[in-house]
């Protein structure tokens, strides 16, 4: 991994949003049936939220910028060369983790 992935990556630990941090405590330390995930990882030139490499999921918490015309196209350039890289891409709107977590953490534990 080159040196600048992980200064950015580190960069944007350190700077999540109240999403990002919600939803960071229901996956970490295996607490989502046992799965390990990462925050801010790297895959390709892509920093995915969370990801799991043991089912090649990622995770991504879509603040308002993701739904304007130019959001969502990048998000679907995005979500298909990461699938290049076998890895599956859910999508959570902010509002969603912050307002409904408990749904949120069905959804990603039946994918």
């Amino acid at each position: 991994m080159k040196r600048n992935s992980i200064e950015k990556c580190r960069k944007l630990r350190k700077s999540q949003t109240d999403a990002e941090r919600k939803l960071w405590l229901i996956l970490r330390n295996r607490q989502l049936s046992g799965v390990k995930f990462r925050r801010q990882f790297p895959v390709g030139k892509y920093v995915i939220d969370f990801y799991s490499s043991e089912y090649k999921l990622g995770i991504e918490a879509d603040g308002g910028q993701h739904y304007e015309d130019k959001g969502k196209k990048q998000d679907e350039l995005r979500t298909k060369e990461l699938t290049k890289y076998g890895v599956k891409i859910v999508r959570f709107s902010d509002l969603d983790i912050l307002n409904n977590i408990d749904g949120v953490y069905e959804i990603i534990q039946r994918v």
